[in-house]
């Protein structure tokens, strides 16, 4: 739709027509460590990659360019600045402890994400992660291994259940928790959401610390403790510790008071077994949502798997900004914002990106190995909006007054979201 001739002017002087015709040519944005791009001429850029422009002979990080080639030259259809949108759980400090580890990538390592953010936690089989409660809503996906969680209501039920990889919890702000890993094999690891860009994981309340700073005398007129309990509570922190392997599942139930004290609401949910929602010859989605996992009210999801060259085609999402994380592959995801905004960025398994609220984008499969990665939502509903679904609802002459394609044209885009393309 826009030739060489032409694009350089669409791109710096954008009319009413040339507004979505640079869309449909792949204008998105994604940024590095805020770094800018302006726009060039395809044939500009083209020359660049092959003269000295863009040599540098000044110290460089090679492996970490190497990921990152369309931040380091940046394609054509790049202009402007939108701020971060990539950051790497390899890059944050790793919390180790005996038992586990933890890293997190908040608002302050992802600026710009200040509904969500995140942590990868391991857990050796039996270590837990104590008995606690957040500010924030806990959303979680076993990523490897096996687990055992509890998490009590307000009305005194208890709920008990194992999760395994591709399964997901839902834990409310403010409701108390544990999380264990258990065997076969050596505990689990897991990625946990919170609906809260601040959040810090480091910053809990702990049952463990509670006890250590509450007065003897208070803890004996309230839980009946004698002086010898008190001695051997904790002086500090657990967070994470090694602890044994606890019987069945249906056993911890039992011991706990059985039907009489089970909770009525569902904290986890089974996605590994779910059909997917969408599935096309580019690959499949997931969507998990307040309408299928009632518990989750306040983070909608979409596991995403793109086959090699598949795409997430040119979409946006009308309700709330998008927290990714990427779990296999590598991909490419080139994001648009007003009025002329464009930058592209790659991704690999462990990084996080983000999309500003109602940015256009789409996601590449770049690798020749399936793209895996999660879409999330501070938002009860999983929505979006399609180029190609938006074109074809209006009317022809409309489309070809605004994009000066014909109807034959017109006529190949898809009437229908696809949401994954092949390639």
């Amino acid at each position: 739709m826009i030739d060489k001739e032409n694009q350089s002017e669409l791109v710096e002087n954008p009319s009413r027509r040339s507004f979505l015709e640079v869309g449909s040519a792949a204008l998105a944005v994604a940024t590095f460590a805020g770094l800018t791009a302006n726009a060039q001429q395809r044939e500009d850029t083209r020359k660049a990659e092959s003269d000295h422009s863009s040599s540098d002979p000044g110290p460089e990080n090679a492996p970490l360019l190497a990921e990152n080639p369309n931040s380091n030259t940046p394609p054509p259809t790049d202009h402007g600045d939108v701020g971060p949108i990539w950051y790497s759980f390899d890059l944050a400090r790793n919390r180790m402890q005996e038992g586990g580890w933890a890293h997190q990538v908040t608002q302050r390592e992802l600026p710009p994400s200040k509904d969500l953010s995140g942590v990868c936690m391991r857990l050796t089989s039996g270590s837990f992660r104590e008995l606690h409660w957040h500010t924030a809503d806990e959303w979680a996906i076993m990523l490897n291994g096996n687990a055992r969680v509890t998490v009590l209501n307000p009305d005194g039920t208890i709920f008990i259940d194992d999760v395994s990889k591709g399964d997901l919890w839902f834990f409310p702000a403010g409701y108390p928790h544990s999380i264990q890993g258990l065997g076969p094999g050596d505990g689990c690891e897991f990625l946990l959401v919170f609906d809260e860009g601040m959040f810090s994981e480091d910053n809990t309340f702990l049952i463990s610390a509670w006890v250590a700073h509450t007065p003897p005398e208070i803890l004996t007129k309230n839980s009946n403790l004698d002086r010898r309990a008190i001695a051997r509570l904790p002086k500090d922190e657990l967070y994470i510790f090694p602890g044994d392997l606890p019987g069945s599942l249906a056993q911890d139930k039992a011991a706990v008071g059985g039907k009489s004290v089970e909770s009525s609401i569902q904290y986890t949910f089974k996605m590994s077994s779910m059909a997917p929602t969408v599935k096309t010859a580019g690959g499949e989605v997931r969507i998990v949502d307040s309408h299928n996992f009632p518990a989750s009210n306040s983070i909608a999801a979409a596991l995403v798997t793109l086959k090699p060259g598949g795409i997430r085609e040119l979409h946006w999402h009308p309700n709330a900004s998008e927290w990714q994380f990427y779990l296999a592959g590598k991909g490419r995801m080139t994001v648009f914002m007003p009025p002329t905004r464009a930058r592209t960025m790659d991704f690999n398994a462990n990084d996080v990106g983000y999309v500003p609220p109602v940015a256009g984008h789409y996601i590449e499969n770049t690798g020749n190995t399936d793209l895996v990665f999660l879409e999330m939502f501070k938002a009860h509903q999983y929505l979006d909006f399609s180029m190609n679904n938006w074109i074809r609802r209006l009317p022809r002459e409309m489309v070809t007054a605004h994009l000066n394609i014909d109807e034959a044209t017109i006529r190949k885009i898809s009437a229908e979201k696809r949401v994954v393309i092949a390639g």
